[in-house]
């Protein structure tokens, strides 16, 4: 997914953005593109300092939306589509570890733009198959237990973070 592509159109009529839970990841993800774009900017004009800032201004969105995710949704969506969540686990795994080692700044000779580039587009992608796929199952998929547990999960992370920030 490009970083001037939308928000794809499915989202436009199948109903999952009023789902107060899907329409916060799908507002994390609008967030986390807008610093991604801010991140490859700061590398296509050579200053590794602001890239690296937005990279790791990354982090920190990403942390408190994946542990969300894996700890609510996707044990949530797990038994209809156990191949298609373990996949999405894994891209949070291999992003946050890519993300991680470009957030160390390292040699910007040694690719440090062509890494962040692959990482970006990975993280893109990983957006796309969870707000064309992933969002919309959960709404047929879904207990209100479930989405209760969701929401849960989410107020718990957002008063630890404004904890921590305090």
């Amino acid at each position: 997914m490009g970083a001037g592509r939308r928000r794809p159109a499915v989202c436009e009529y199948c109903g999952c953005l009023d789902v107060p839970a899907i329409a916060a990841l799908t507002s994390e993800h609008d967030d986390l593109r807008a610093v991604a774009r801010d991140a490859a900017c700061a590398a296509r004009a050579g200053d590794q300092q602001a890239a690296i800032a937005a990279v790791r201004r990354l982090l920190t969105l990403l942390e408190p939306h994946t542990e969300v995710e894996e700890r609510a949704l996707f044990p949530a969506m797990a038994a209809e589509f156990a191949e298609h969540v373990a996949s999405l686990e894994a891209d949070h795994s291999s992003i946050g570890v890519a993300l991680a080692d470009l957030a160390d700044g390292g040699d910007w000779s040694a690719g440090w733009a062509e890494r962040l580039d692959a990482a970006l587009a990975h993280l893109f992608e990983h957006i796309l198959r969870e707000q064309d796929g992933l969002f919309p199952a959960a709404l047929s998929v879904l207990t209100p237990a479930q989405w209760e547990v969701l929401q849960e999960v989410r107020a718990e992370v957002a008063s630890r973070d404004r904890a921590a920030v305090t």
